[in-house]
């Protein structure tokens, strides 16, 4: 049985409010349109045109070449849409599905239903149909006494009875391929918009003598995104499927409701995922972790048994049995190794972190290679740019480093050396050396008396600048 597709994608984003088409908008970390074109793909449908107007481009560079495009020059209704796809449609037989490139919702499941409800049916074509407790804004399946299809009313075209009917049209169909190019070179435009209904031709197919039949799916399948607000919903949706699934492999979610997941996350077992976390991209969690509260990751490779504070990580590697946070940043291409501690408002950023080190607040690395059971002293801060160029240094197994110390890149720390606290290191210290880059202290006597600096009668008080709440 030959399987094809038509996805109407020519549509102009008004009710988007956005200079982009709306079926490049990301839900759950993919494009709508992606979310369709994958549906279909695994449907076992891998013959599919795509009607794309003059945001074309968009679409082109999310799909690529695997799929055929035929453009839309104006924008004359859904009926008009698929003509465009008559020279990809001649000569074929089988069945061809049609759906709105904007339902990220619809699986792979509905649509293999409809296709083997048609064929198993034998007819001439299939709306896939759901009951809307609110159809507003929903074409009606009108039926007879008997059940069967009469004809798809727009709402705007609807009578007053017609409105009560919660039978939706979800905008899919199934056709066999040559009926539907006989119906389309019969399509009129006599409605209020002047446009020409993909729905007309169940009526033309009806009046030919044809069987058509009805497939009902769930309701949420059928959403499209036409604004803002629909695509929240959709997200959030897409979001709920998501979790539950992991659910069922085995990771706890503490709130479903203010955590977001993208369809490419993997999350291993027993993994507890706090309240307000966001976990991104191709990220990868290992087992036996815990995630948030509040933490963003984002294409992040997450060993077993680490636990992420309050944290943001971006496209970076974080080992097992690792503590971090809270309020750290991982920026992109750091690699930390397993058992390392990045404590409170610690940067790490291209660097490579070996087993064991402790950088447990205050602290920034950058562009460095930090060896095994490195201890940071709060106020750490490697000095990687010299105003130019972006250098890091090397700091090898077992360096101590006293608190509020300037690593000046690109020195290199030696094994199992200390730095004295509050030094600017500018050279190599060697292996069991002790470094110290600090000025002698002076105190000068009276000093505060002599300047009248005395701040014994200056009472902490509110700023009077603050801005009132």
């Amino acid at each position: 049985m030959e399987i094809c597709a038509v996805v109407m994608a020519a549509g102009n984003s008004t009710r988007m409010k956005s200079a982009h088409s709306k079926v490049v908008f990301q839900v759950a970390g993919k494009p709508i349109i992606k979310w369709v074109s994958d549906a279909l793909f695994d449907a076992g449908c891998d013959e599919q045109v795509y009607i794309v107007g003059d945001q074309q481009e968009e679409i082109r560079k999310i799909l690529g070449e695997q799929v055929a495009y035929a453009f839309q020059e104006q924008r004359l209704g859904t009926g008009h849409a698929v003509m465009q796809a008559a020279p990809f449609l001649e000569g074929r037989d089988g069945y061809v599905i049609v759906l709105p490139g904007d339902c990220p919702m619809v699986s792979s499941k509905t649509i293999k239903n409809a296709i083997e409800y048609t064929a198993n049916g034998k007819y001439a074509a299939t709306v896939v149909s759901a009951i809307a407790e609110d159809p507003t804004g929903y074409g009606r399946i009108v039926r007879d006494s008997e059940g069967n299809v009469v004809k798809i009313v727009e709402h705007r075209d609807c009578t007053d009875e017609e409105l009560k009917i919660k039978e939706i049209n979800s905008s899919m169909y199934v056709f066999s391929t040559p009926l539907l190019l006989s119906a389309l070179g019969r399509l009129g435009a006599e409605n209020a918009q002047k446009e020409y209904y993909l729905t007309d031709t169940i009526g033309i197919l009806i009046n030919d003598g044809h069987k058509v039949g009805v497939a009902i799916c769930d309701f949420d399948d059928t959403r499209g995104v036409n604004d803002r607000k629909q695509l929240y919903e959709a997200t959030k949706l897409m979001n709920r499927r998501i979790i539950a699934e992991h659910m069922k492999n085995g990771v706890q979610f503490l709130d479903m409701n203010s955590t977001w997941v993208h369809h490419e996350v993997k999350i291993g077992r027993d993994t507890v995922i706090l309240p307000g976390s966001t976990l991104m991209g191709k990220t990868v969690v290992g087992e036996n972790c815990i995630i948030g509260e509040n933490t963003r990751l984002d294409n992040v490779f997450i060993g077993d048994d680490t636990t992420v504070d309050s944290s943001i990580a971006s496209h970076c590697v974080i080992g097992s049995d690792c503590r971090i946070g809270p309020f750290s940043h991982i920026r992109p291409d750091t690699v930390i190794r397993d058992h390392v501690t990045i404590g409170a408002y610690v940067e790490v950023k291209n660097s490579r972190i070996d087993e064991y080190t402790r950088a447990r607040h205050l602290t920034y690395i950058g562009d460095s290679t930090v060896g095994k059971n490195v201890n940071f002293g709060c106020g750490t801060i490697t000095c990687n740019f010299d105003g130019q160029d972006k250098v890091g240094c090397t700091i090898e197994d077992n360096v101590f480093i006293g608190g509020n110390s300037n690593i000046v890149s690109s020195v290199v720390l030696g094994k199992d050396s200390y730095i004295a606290a509050g030094s600017t290191i500018t050279e190599d210290v060697p292996p069991l050396g002790l470094g110290i880059g600090r000025s002698k202290q002076v105190n000068k006597e009276e000093w505060v008396a002599k300047k009248s600096r005395m701040r014994g009668a200056n009472y902490i008080r509110l700023d009077d600048k603050r801005s009132e709440v």
